[in-house]
């Protein structure tokens, strides 16, 4: 077996062994699409590669880059306070809460539950403060909320917007916060305590895209493939550079797993269990993936629908490894 067969057959495994409903694996570079298959069912529909599934907290790294093109444009920087687009928020704090902060987790905003009964704004504007911002990484969905305050209030754009521009420069023409566009469903999401058509309703901007391998494909191939269509090659520097290195890191992602926040993304520069360690990307709640390796000038996406799979057994490391081992060393 050569090439990507490997993690082709790991995703067909999954499926095979009731690990997962469907596997969505698709593999690209620079230069497009290299494999990309569908396996499994949800219920009496078969997957195929054109689905639409819920990304999850994928989100949040596309989120992260409408905020970075901003940034490009001289309407933000990093150090942009939250209180700039929303003056009520922090009325209880001492500290200042910025842009980096929210894009890396540092920012200390009392995490609400994900479908947030309260709805987005009142959950961001009354949250008590976890910890100083700066000083503690805990992830949180609910900062992105601040992110779309941000990115509204400078571009005088809805952050839909913001999205649609970024989907066209990068080639994915399926996303979107539309349930209308027939995404899978989730399985076990109430057993495992997300009100899922309560999430829906929100569009959150940290969990609420909808989207296909080959949006996600694309992204990453435009990110490969430099020269600025989506970001500038120094804004992918930036976006990459480690925001949490020596910081106390908490559940559910404490220091023993490796990895370190960049600007909107999840860093695994040293992640115990890959071969490969220079990757970025980010995973969701449904068991969604999607990870780019810059120094082997590959990506690749999981696309699945179902709650939490690593308590079923799924272990993506390995997935990740039989990508990196599939491809051709440079030389």
């Amino acid at each position: 077996m050569s090439g990507y067969g490997h993690a082709l057959s790991w995703a067909r495994r999954q499926v095979d062994e009731g690990i997962l409903p469907t596997a969505v694996l698709g593999i690209a570079d620079a230069g497009g699409v290299l494999e990309l298959e569908a396996f499994g069912a949800s219920g009496p529909r078969q997957a195929a590669v054109g689905d639409h599934y819920p990304l999850f907290s994928i989100t949040k790294p596309i989120v992260a880059l409408t905020a970075l093109r901003a940034v490009e444009r001289g309407l933000l920087t990093p150090q942009t306070p939250l209180q700039d687009a929303r003056p009520a928020f922090g009325a209880r704090r001492s500290d200042t809460v910025r842009l980096r902060h929210l894009l890396s987790h540092t920012s200390g905003i009392a995490e609400p539950p994900l479908h947030t009964p309260l709805g987005l704004e009142a959950s961001l504007l009354g949250a008590d403060a976890d910890f100083a911002a700066g000083t503690v990484s805990r992830y949180s969905s609910i900062a992105f909320a601040g992110v779309q305050a941000l990115v509204e209030h400078a571009t005088g754009e809805s952050l839909r917007h913001e999205l649609d521009g970024l989907a066209d420069d990068a080639g994915m023409p399926g996303l979107t916060f539309d349930a209308d566009c027939d995404p899978h469903p989730v399985f076990d999401a109430a057993e495992q305590g997300l009100d899922y058509p309560a999430l829906q309703r929100l569009a959150h901007p940290g969990a609420g895209l909808y989207g296909t391998a080959s949006d996600l494909l694309a992204l990453g191939s435009a990110l490969l493939a430099g020269g600025g269509r989506v970001v500038h090659p120094s804004t992918v520097a930036a976006m990459l550079r480690p925001q949490t290195t020596g910081l106390p890191r908490l559940e559910p992602y404490p220091a023993e797993r490796g990895q370190d926040w960049g600007l909107g993304w999840n860093l695994r520069f040293a992640a115990p269990g890959l071969l490969e360690q220079r990757t970025y990307g980010h995973g969701g709640w449904a068991g969604t993936e999607f990870w780019i390796y810059p120094e082997l000038g590959v990506a690749f996406v999981l696309l699945t629908n179902i709650a939490g799979p690593s308590r079923l057994g799924l272990d993506v490391d390995r997935l990740h490894n039989a990508v990196v081992a599939g491809t051709p060393a440079a030389g």
